[in-house]
């Protein structure tokens, strides 16, 4: 008979508990555990689910917490115990974890004591009142719950079992629970250890939210590369700065929108050649300015693209030796497309609407489809949407994008967010880097506004550099430089962007603000030469 040991994310702690027993794995304010210690800890967690508190194999188990060792030892311990583990967005109001909880049916909620208040209303409005055990700074509850547990470890006996729920932002419409599964989430650990780079010398800062697809899967490749795992409460450029300059930080992920706090806080400075920074990012295609500042200090981005359903990246933006010694400007233009599918991945494809592969021309545009080992089981409790989204064995992103001869795909928008005026489809993208290129311009977001005549119009919502002042007018003619006139927005508001959670811009709000527009909330810049000029 074949050896088969079937694949699970859990693994890799038990293999770095052995091989790097006495070795630090989880930083966390005054708090530092080996992989030793990690590994008991996350047994007895699951010794605790399994006994004290009388969780069957299958049932879910939600976590409302900050990026702390609770949440990081949730992601070991809640498998260990045959549980699904149910990663809570901090960001949520009550109703809306509420409905989490009571889709999922959680029957524990782990909670930070610095969320108590919160999780304690979302269990009292769920229709499925789940246990809540609560630690932190606060409380001891946890810590007793795990010290007076005996370690317990479930075996795993089919690898695509259920590990996570993780649920979508919802800005649109109810979340939908994404089910992940054991090979999976190994698969997808492997694949960052290798295109991040990450080993036994990696100190990693958690800048990126570990409720967000599991934190691309980097809670369990860091471990996989016995790795230490730096916790980071709160994301604040006051907090990031002095890990990266005083911890040896060598890695960390954020979306573009975190970067630019980043990148432009006061605090910047660029690192010492010798101790540059591998930072992954994703959620939006980040500017050429953007990656161009980034470099010069001293941080080696890499730009990834994945969804909830994809494990976090799927794609990568693959770095040729041969580019090294292009200007830095054509470097960062090339960094910002999305790229190849990951060492686990199929092959991406773009896909016109009869389901054909578009011409690897760099122009036409097409829907990215994605499919494999890192594509999700489908939606929890909802086979008609999970239907819609895989017709035919090949998950539909709703982002489209042009594939490049190279075999590179790149990113020209989100389906719902192309902009038809007039007949001509406008990519919101193109015209957001185009006001990026701006030296004053920190962040841009592009949306289509009504518009009598064109059916619908460009319109831009933007964030100043800090100490920079630039007028709309002056704007509209920096795009119109370097795009069809008709493509510049009719309008610029200079305003803090509405993001979600984990960084991303609300565009759905900007629809709503360009219906509106109040001047009372945006200041609204100079509105573009007539249309028929423009064209």
């Amino acid at each position: 008979m074949l050896s088969f040991e079937p694949l699970t994310p859990t693994a890799f702690l038990e293999r770095s508990a052995g091989v790097f027993a006495d070795r630090v794995a989880v930083v966390d304010g005054d708090h530092r555990f080996t992989y030793e210690e990690l590994r008991d800890r996350s047994r007895r967690l699951a010794g605790a689910l399994h006994a004290e508190l009388g969780l069957q194999p299958g049932e879910r188990v939600a976590v409302l917490a900050p990026n702390t060792h609770l949440l990081l030892e949730a992601h070991y311990g809640v498998p260990f115990s045959g549980c699904v583990l149910v990663a809570l967005n901090v960001r949520l109001s009550a109703p809306e974890l509420a409905q989490i909880l009571s889709h999922s049916e959680a029957r524990v909620l782990l909670c930070d004591s610095d969320l108590g208040e919160l999780g304690a209303e979302a269990i009292r409005l769920a229709r499925s009142p789940a246990r809540i055990v609560v630690g932190g700074p606060d409380s001891d509850e946890y810590e007793q719950l795990v010290a007076g547990a005996h370690p317990y470890a479930a075996p795993v006996a089919d690898e695509r079992a259920l590990l996570a729920l993780n649920y979508t932002s919802g800005t649109t419409g109810e979340p939908k629970g994404v089910m992940y599964h054991h090979r999976g989430a190994y698969l997808q650990a492997l694949s960052q250890v290798i295109h991040a780079d990450l080993s036994a010398s990696s100190r990693f800062l958690w800048t990126l939210p570990m409720f967000h697809c599991n934190g691309w899967c980097f809670t369990w490749a860091v471990t996989a590369a016995g790795g230490t795992h730096h916790c980071l409460r709160k994301v604040e450029p006051t907090e990031i700065w002095p890990a990266l300059r005083n911890d040896g930080i060598t890695h960390f992920n954020a979306a573009p929108t975190v970067l630019s706090m980043i990148a432009w806080h006061p605090a910047a400075e660029p690192l010492p050649p010798s101790r540059a920074v591998r930072v992954g990012t994703g959620g939006a295609p980040p500017s050429p300015a953007l990656l161009e500042r980034m470099a010069a200090l001293n941080m080696d981005v890499t730009h990834l693209y994945g969804l909830t359903e994809t494990f976090g990246p799927a794609v990568v933006c693959e770095w040729r030796p041969e580019w090294d010694d292009l200007p830095l400007s054509e470097q960062a233009t090339l960094k910002a497309r999305q790229g190849v599918n990951n060492v686990i991945g199929t092959s991406v494809r773009v896909l016109d609407s009869d389901g054909v592969d578009v011409a690897r021309d760099g122009q036409t545009m097409g829907e990215v489809a994605l499919r494999g080992n890192n594509v999700m089981l489908g939606y929890y409790r909802d086979d008609a949407a999970t239907r819609r989204a895989v017709p035919d064995g090949w998950f539909r992103t709703g982002d489209l994008a042009v594939h490049h001869p190279d075999g590179y795909v790149e990113l020209r928008d989100r389906s719902k967010d192309i902009i038809i005026s007039g007949g001509e489809n406008i990519a919101s993208i193109e015209v957001e880097q185009a006001l990026a290129s701006h030296r004053a311009v920190l962040e841009a977001a592009v949306v289509a506004a009504p518009d009598e005549t064109w059916g619908e119009v460009p319109i831009a919502f933007v964030t100043l550099q800090p100490d920079q002042s630039v007028t709309g007018s002056e704007l509209q003619a920096h795009v119109r430089e370097r795009l069809a006139h008709f493509k510049a927005p009719r309008q610029v508001h200079f305003t803090d962007l509405p993001k979600t959670s984990t960084g991303k811009i609300r565009k759905h709000v900007l629809r709503e603000w360009a219906v509106s527009a109040p001047e009372d909330v945006h200041d609204q810049g100079s509105e573009a030469e007539s249309r028929e000029a423009d064209r």
